[in-house]
């Protein structure tokens, strides 16, 4: 699975200060539209933003969002038309898992994720209410389109320091079972939805995607690797959070949350270049922060949506890690030791 390089000064020394604007941008365009979900918008801009490096990717900037607007209507409509099939339904789900896990272990490109996650948030949504699946689906169409303009302005206000372009590369799983591999990850996937299909507990989503970040790398080694990181994050990301909580019980004024917002993540976007953790880290903690925050503020009680958010993330993080790693334990056939081909000396 790709995963995107720590960013480097020298090539783009306006890096921080860029990411950290456009989730206060996003915030105030999702309070001027009146969205019913402002807080998706400057979550969705900083993800589909943070992964750019050096000067700007156009194909990236307008082609990831576009994509998973495309994808975010085709999930919904699969779902519409499954939703009073509920075994049909998770049967087609289960087999949109499958193919999404299997075009990452393929390729290692990061396409296969926007078909598992956009799956994934459209039927337990849509197992819930069928309107909030929709008011979803919309909104993040919403921001993720305002992305599209967003960041190539950003990037032509703010430019980087060099008009080379980043060369991703991309590590895909093991070829020996990888057939076997997807329908693990399927399967431990399945196992997350399912839980959540039957309890029709819409808030608990983040315990199936956070698990989604995790099946994504091909080892036991690196999965756990990734729901150490993701919980890390998440810890960080939630003492920022109650940090800007703590503020806006003193001063709660829309200014003060917008100054908050660009300073958090300022301070965890420039975490990216300098810090002595992956840059994934400070990147995941930054947009758990956001998430967070809008959390807290949509409820009475911030507390224990901080504590929710950060008890499921890190449940489902490491739930999939054990759960993913057992089962290729049990069921992938162990690599055949390699053979010596030099022949032996003869006496």
């Amino acid at each position: 699975m790709y995963v995107a390089p720590r960013p480097r000064e020298e090539d783009d020394p306006n890096f921080a200060i860029r990411l950290s604007i456009i989730p206060v941008v996003g915030l105030a365009l999702g309070i001027v539209l009146q969205s019913p979900m402002a807080m998706i918008y400057p979550t969705l801009m900083y993800s589909l933003m943070a992964g750019q490096r050096k000067a700007l990717n156009v194909g990236r900037a307008l082609g990831g969002p576009l994509a998973f607007i495309v994808m975010l209507w085709l999930m919904s409509w699969v779902v519409s038309l499954t939703i009073n099939l509920p075994l049909v339904m998770v049967a087609v789900m289960t087999l949109i898992f499958f193919a999404g896990f299997y075009m990452i272990g393929k390729t290692g490109k990061p396409a296969g994720m926007l078909v598992i996650v956009s799956a994934l948030m459209m039927s337990i949504l849509g197992t819930g209410s069928y309107m909030a699946m929709t008011v979803l689906r919309d909104e993040m169409s919403k921001a993720a389109l305002a992305s599209t303009v967003i960041t190539p302005l950003l990037y032509l206000l703010i430019p980087p320091g060099t008009r080379e372009k980043a060369v991703d590369v991309y590590a895909p799983f093991h070829e020996d079972q990888l057939a076997l591999r997807a329908a693990i990850r399927a399967g431990v996937l399945l196992l997350f939805s399912l839980w959540l299909y039957a309890v029709i507990d819409t808030t608990n989503l983040m315990l199936a995607v956070s698990a989604v970040f995790v099946l994504t790398f091909p080892t036991s080694e690196t999965i756990f690797a990734e729901a150490r990181e993701r919980s890390l994050s998440t810890v960080m990301g939630g003492i920022a959070a109650l940090a800007v909580l703590a503020v806006l019980t003193f001063i709660a004024q829309l200014p003060v949350l917008l100054v908050l917002a660009f300073l958090a993540t300022l301070f965890f976007s420039q975490k990216m270049i300098t810090g002595r953790h992956p840059a994934m880290v400070y990147q995941y903690a930054a947009s758990a922060m956001i998430s967070m925050v809008g959390g807290a503020l949509a409820t009475q009680e911030p507390g224990y949506a901080f504590l929710t958010r950060a008890v499921l993330t890190i449940a489902g993080a490491i739930g999939a890690a054990f759960l993913t790693s057992l089962l290729e334990a049990l069921l992938l056939k162990p690599a055949p030791a390699a053979v010596d081909a030099a022949p032996e000396a003869i006496s």
